[in-house]
């Protein structure tokens, strides 16, 4: 006799709960929009979501190669000096060249290069990532302020038309930058969810020294997930590049790293490792920038929006770390 299952009765609560609990990055996104429609009732049009999406496409993409590096139990603090160095230079091969795809090529190779030394130090130098990637910041900051001796790298007059619209630009009405933005999030979605090197991000992060005795190779999946990392660099650099069409070595991809942690947390990536979603992550960052904007329209001064972002991903490791201490 086949045994009948006793279905269990709908229970919208509890249905509720979970969908909080997995997917509170969706929720705070929803919470953040309902309140800037009080301030500005348009703020659903096509228009304003479509600039809301080329707003977060900076912060957001390096946000996606974040994730996975804090996934994997790591941090990458060099990134905004990752991004003046490349961008600066990356200038310098489109003046002189004139090509424009030669440029973004040279961006992603010479960012991924950056990155892969990190990814050595930290693995054959046994060197923990936070004091690596903390001393290439400072490196890579100065050889580009050298190299500029303190001055912009401009784009040149004659390309410059023809490089700008790349970011300025639009697909049926989309920006050129949101499109980038949602096509990278979808490929770094299936890189998580249906490959191993993915499963081993997750792996690693969750336990390095099983996935040793597991037989995956550590070092070389955590040299790979740098150069992930500096793939987004790179992408950034380039459309960064282009949106500017300046960088200042001073001072060009300042704090970027702090954005992308916090596009990262918000979207609930776990800081200890081993647990994150890229789809959070895009939420994430589309929330970070809400709460820019929202700050904008309170006429808050723009020197505490550092003290907003520092507080915000405070309050979500304390989260975090809550909800773990209840599972265990």
């Amino acid at each position: 006799m086949s045994e009948q299952i006793e279905k269990k009765p709908f229970n919208a609560l509890e249905h509720i709960k979970y969908l909080y609990t997995n997917h509170t990055y969706i929720f705070s996104f929803i919470l953040l929009l309902v309140i800037m429609l009080f301030i500005n009732h348009d703020y659903l049009s096509f228009t304003s979501l479509s600039t809301l999406l080329m707003q977060s496409t900076i912060k957001g993409i390096l946000a996606l190669g974040m994730t996975f590096v804090i996934i994997s139990g790591m941090i990458d603090l060099s990134i905004g000096s990752n991004i003046a160095i490349t961008a600066g230079l990356g200038i310098v091969i489109l003046n002189r060249s004139g090509s424009i795809p030669l440029m973004l090529v040279f961006c992603v190779a010479f960012s991924v290069f950056l990155t892969a030394i990190i990814g050595l130090f930290v693995t054959k130098g046994k060197i923990a990532p936070f004091v690596v990637t903390l001393a290439t910041m400072s490196i890579f900051r100065s050889i580009i302020v050298q190299l500029g001796q303190g001055g912009p790298f401009n784009v040149a007059s004659s390309i410059l038309p023809r490089f700008r619209v790349i970011a300025a630009g639009n697909i049926m009405r989309v920006p050129n930058m949101a499109i980038a933005f949602i096509v990278l999030t979808a490929i770094m979605t299936v890189i998580s969810t249906q490959t191993k090197f993915g499963r081993y991000i997750y792996a690693i992060g969750s336990n390095e020294t099983a996935s040793r005795l597991s037989g995956i190779n550590v070092n070389r999946v955590k040299v790979e997930i740098f150069m992930l990392m500096g793939a987004m660099i790179g992408v950034t650099s380039f459309l960064f590049a282009s949106r500017m069409t300046s960088v200042t070595a001073a001072n060009a991809g300042m704090s970027y790293e702090m954005d992308a942690i916090a596009a990262a947390i918000i979207g609930g990536t776990s800081f200890s490792g081993g647990r994150g979603r890229i789809l959070g992550t895009f939420f994430g960052a589309l929330s970070l920038q809400l709460i820019e904007n929202l700050l904008v329209a309170a006429k808050i001064p723009p020197f505490l929006t550092g003290l907003v972002k520092g507080t915000i991903i405070l309050a979500a490791i304390l989260l975090q770390s809550k909800k773990e201490s209840k599972k265990a």
